[in-house]
């Protein structure tokens, strides 16, 4: 076993960090500033460049380090800070949100400057862009909104431009809506008045940073080409593909006697993986779990008494695009009711690598930051989020929630969760399990949200739905509970009296993994990591058996079906065929069928997999004035060519073919494309089964079937006997290149394996390889 110790100013007293054997941090303090103060230090020690990274793109300071290419994306990051009370907005934690914040960057200040003060050398990613890290304020923390999950302004906006040349139900298939329901076209709202552009500005400031050799080569008079980004021309894909599971399992369904609580959050690959599993320890709390590496506690784990999960509450509208008509002698003011209202103007100063400072205009109105004008219309956007409420700054609300005893204790808190809205599964020692939503909700008195609408006052939200009002469940007569995202307000909901959206995941997921459930009467942590790792695909079950159907003669390639059991295995030819097929050709033909108009066809894709499957499963009008037929010719032309194209990919044989050749994880540094400085090795490259429509979420690229996105990390927990929790993250838990932990378990990850997660302190220290003391100064 290793032993390090260090002594650091900001201690109480000694603590200790154990590392074990598969890269998990055991935090262990005497009291709860120290445990946070080593939460904040160890995060550094492990990600310092995720976390310096994520910090300068959220505040705004990308360009003081890279240059004039990332001017636009600081200016667009400083649209969406959260710029009210902050006593407020610390307030809307919990009573010490203030004082955890505080311990936890002063540890990460305290890594930084002792990295500074011994030379040691910075982390592979600051050597090879000639960077260094910032120290932290405790408002850091909170202030930075643009990296949660909204929605769902980019679709409003895309639905806006879809209306304006197609009828709505072309949309459809781009955004399936639960429950049916009409799209309401707000009065005085031209729709052709908006080009796609209008939110160029806000997809840059949620975009990830990138790292292109042209852009950190930019000029000042180059800044501008860097409004879009390649990372920002997919933001409305990752948003609208971004997804979890999670499922709950009472003691009476269960193998162990005990609850089991899952939990797999899906986002978009990164190295490092966006969450960091830690345990933190102290006489006044114990918890271990994943969170987002920059925020103290942690959202997904358990306290020894309580477990907690969450997915994405995927109907709540967050977002707004509000659209105004500009005074023509004043192009600063806006229609507001029967007069104009002035736009506030705030003056930013960002630093520039190579340059003088630079000072850029932001614009606000009363609903938010101004994110286009038109000037020879006379027409300005602008975005309203929940981000500008107190008590929005996303999960921050764990800091309280994660030392929920009991699900009343719980639940209580959820009442006022801000972002990202969400499905949070329970579950204790006392055996109770269950179920509730939570997130800041507008409520919409007179429309409907799936468009954007005149900022004139017409339209306007009257507070948030009250938490307290949002479904729960607790102890459920069927004795399990599960949620993928999926459209599910409980039986007899009234959306004409509580709205609360229309915008869902696909179902595919949730049903797969509710008949699953239903049917397992003696649940056991095996089964739950199974199910997580399952990959049934509920499409290719439901398009079989419409090719059963089919009166076309098929190519011969096709017998690759013949008795499959329309599971995406990395060794299965079918699954290869079947997915070639529903990316690359069926979806978008279909999608050229419904529209002539190829910038339209452009805005369609992918193409939604339940209004897909709807359609073709029930042909319409879209698809001409004969549509079953129509579908017929449809289903054989797109396989023919998928057939064609395997060929190509894999060769003429299809016995040969395989899901995993195509389908594959690439995981790599965001520096990779960066000239000089120390090497970092690549990350192996692991075949993936599934796809995005099964539980094991692989959502992948139809250009070159890269997995995308997905569950990087997985947790199974035994409420109880805690040592028995599994867990798995990929690559692996460090962000260091030089780390063993570095990308250690994307195989396992890759093939649904788990290691144990370790709870006990003699568990833990039987695993232990690391120990680092820390003293104080």
């Amino acid at each position: 076993m290793l032993r390090e110790t260090l002594s650091l100013a900001g201690l109480k007293a000694p603590g200790s960090i154990h590392l074990d054997a598969w890269g998990i941090p055991h935090i262990r303090a005497e009291n709860e500033a120290d445990l946070f103060f080593l939460q904040g230090l160890n995060v550094a020690r492990d990600r310092l460049w995720q976390i310096d990274l994520w910090r300068k793109r959220g505040l705004g300071l990308l360009a003081a380090d890279f240059g004039p290419g990332y001017l636009e994306q600081d200016r667009a990051a400083r649209l969406f800070l959260y710029r009210g009370d902050m006593a407020a907005e610390w307030a809307s934690y919990s009573p010490d949100a203030k004082a955890i914040c505080t311990a936890f960057v002063a540890g990460i200040n305290a890594w930084i400057a002792r990295l500074d003060a011994s030379g040691t050398a910075l982390p592979a990613e600051f050597q090879r862009l000639g960077t260094k890290p910032q120290p932290w304020q405790p408002e850091d923390v909170l202030r930075i909104r643009s990296h949660s999950m909204m929605r769902n302004g980019l679709s409003e906006v895309i639905r806006a431009n879809v209306m304006a040349r197609e009828d709505q139900t072309v949309d459809l298939l781009r955004q399936f809506l639960q429950p049916a329901h009409e799209v309401q076209i707000p009065e005085g709202l031209d729709l052709a008045a908006l080009p796609i552009g209008v939110l160029d500005l806000f997809k840059l400031a949620i975009a990830p940073v990138t790292f292109e050799p042209e852009r950190l080569a930019a000029t000042l008079d180059e800044a501008p080409r860097w409004r879009i980004t390649s990372a920002s021309g997919d933001v409305v894909r990752d948003a609208n593909a971004q997804g979890s599971n999670n499922w709950v399992i009472g003691p009476g369904r269960s193998a162990t006697g005990r609850p089991i609580l899952a939990s797999d959050p899906h986002r978009v690959h990164a190295v490092p993986s966006l969450r960091y599993i830690a345990h933190l320890t102290c006489p006044t709390l114990d918890v271990i779990g994943a969170g987002e590496p920059c925020l103290p506690g942690i959202c997904i784990g358990h306290n020894g008494t309580a477990a907690f999960g969450l997915t994405l509450f995927f109907g709540p509208d967050q977002e707004d695009v509000q659209i105004y008509q500009l005074n023509p002698d004043d192009p600063l003011a806006y229609r507001y009711g029967e007069g104009w209202e002035a736009m506030t103007l705030v003056t930013e100063t960002f630093a520039v690598k190579g340059h003088n400072d630079q000072t850029r205009d932001l614009a606000f109105t009363r609903h938010g930051p101004v994110i286009w004008t038109d000037p020879a219309r006379g027409l300005a956007a602008a975005v309203r989020t929940v981000w500008s409420a107190p008590g929005a700054a996303p999960y921050a609300k764990s800091m309280a929630a994660m030392r929920s005893q009991n699900f009343t204790e719980f639940r209580g808190h959820m009442e006022s969760w801000g972002v990202p809205a969400a499905n949070l599964v329970y579950a204790d020692t006392s055996g109770d399990i269950g179920w509730t939503t939570a997130g800041f909700s507008p409520q919409r008195p007179n429309w409907d949200g799936l468009l954007p609408v005149p900022g004139d006052g017409r339209f306007e939200w009257q507070g948030h739905f009250p938490g307290e009002r949002l479904p729960m469940v607790v102890n459920p007569p069927k004795g399990w509970f599960a949620t993928a995202n999926e459209m599910n307000l409980p039986e007899g909901w009234d959306q004409s009296t509580d709205q609360i959206g229309f915008e869902w995941m696909e179902p595919s997921r949730a049903e797969r993994i509710n008949e699953v459930l239903r049917d397992c009467q003696d649940h056991s942590l095996a089964d739950s990591a199974a199910l997580q790792c399952d990959v049934l695909s509920i499409p290719a079950r439901r398009l079989m058996a419409l090719l059963a159907g089919l009166g076309t003669p098929l190519p011969a390639a096709c017998a690759v079906f013949t008795g499959w059991d329309c599971r995406l295995e990395t060794d299965s030819a079918a699954a290869a065929l079947f997915e070639v097929w529903w990316s690359r050709h069926l979806r978008p033909m279909l999608i050229a069928r419904a529209t002539s108009d190829p910038g339209l066809r452009s805005l369609l894709l992918p193409g939604d997999p339940a209004g897909v499957l709807a359609c073709l499963e029930a042909p319409d009008a879209r698809l001409g004035p004969n549509p079953e037929a129509a579908r017929d010719a449809l289903l054989a032309e797109s396989l023919a060519r998928a057939c064609e194209d395997c060929t190509a990919l894999m060769g003429p044989e299809p016995q040969a073919w395989r899901w995993g050749s195509l389908h594959r994880s690439r995981f790599a540094n965001v520096t990779a494309r960066v000239d000089g400085g120390p090497d970092i090795a690549p990350i192996p490259e692991a075949e993936v089964p599934g796809s995005d429509s099964t539980p094991m979420n692989a959502l992948y690229s139809a250009a070159d079937f890269t997995v995308t996105l997905g569950a990087s990390v997985r947790l199974v927990l035994d409420v109880g006997a805690w040592d028995n929790s599994l867990f798995i993250n990929a690559p692996g838990q460090s962000g260091s290149p030089d780390s063993p932990h570095y990308a250690d378990l994307v195989g396992k990850w890759a093939r649904g394996e788990y290691l144990p997660l370790l709870y006990s302190a003699a568990a833990v220290d039987s695993q232990t390889r690391t120990v680092l003391t820390v003293l104080p100064l």
